[in-house]
């Protein structure tokens, strides 16, 4: 297996068929004299913000904790609840009791619900 091919900004599917965002880290976990095991997936802005620049990550995450987005950034996805399904990566979890819809969730309360006619 390819991790990250594989998983890496591959699209998470819920348990109950709902599209929760893509797939921004992965975390492993290495011993010494045990073989590296893959302990996470991470879903959030400040992850994906990382990725492309550490400062804007930490900008990304002042954000984030200023205007009270998601105190959960990044949200830890156990390995053990994944299944690698085809094009995307299906988890054992439901999204709406995670925080890997905050920024969603903000969005539509601050902004889109704002909007006459939305």
């Amino acid at each position: 297996m390819e991790l990250v091919r594989d998983c890496l900004d591959k699209q998470l599917i819920d348990r109950n068929g709902r599209k929760m965002g893509r797939v921004d880290g992965i975390v492993m976990e290495f011993e010494r004299g045990v073989r590296p095991r893959v302990a996470f997936l991470e879903v959030g802005a400040v992850i994906q913000a990382r990725r492309l620049n550490s400062r804007l990550a930490k900008w990304v995450e002042r954000i984030s904790k200023r205007w009270k987005v998601d105190r959960n950034d990044p949200f830890r996805i156990p390995w053990s609840k994944v299944v690698l399904s085809g094009i995307d990566v299906t988890v054992a979890v439901d999204a709406e009791e995670t925080p890997a819809l905050a920024w969603e969730k903000w969005l539509r309360r601050k902004i889109i619900g704002r909007i006459p006619g939305a």
